[in-house]
């Protein structure tokens, strides 16, 4: 595998964060056999969306990142 730069991400550990790890290792270390935001999001889709592919097509980038924000915040204040 190529290294990008120096720069490298911090890995969270615990099954919180399923963004930027290694996914056999967010399972394990959550108990899952799919991580939770999957789930959470498929269930979303399936009550509130009528969209064809939205299975199949990619999502704009920064809707994405803010997507991930908003419920990695959202995991923080429920577990506090």
């Amino acid at each position: 595998m190529k290294n990008k730069g120096t720069k490298q991400k911090t890995k969270k550990k615990g099954s919180e964060n399923a963004f930027g790890c290694d996914l056999i290792e967010h399972l394990q270390n959550s108990g899952q056999d799919v991580p939770q935001v999957l789930k959470k999001c498929a269930e979303f889709i399936e009550k509130h969306g009528i969209v064809d592919g939205i299975y199949r097509l990619s999502g704009v980038t920064s809707n994405i990142q803010r997507l991930r924000y908003s419920y990695h915040t959202f995991l923080k204040i429920c577990n506090n």
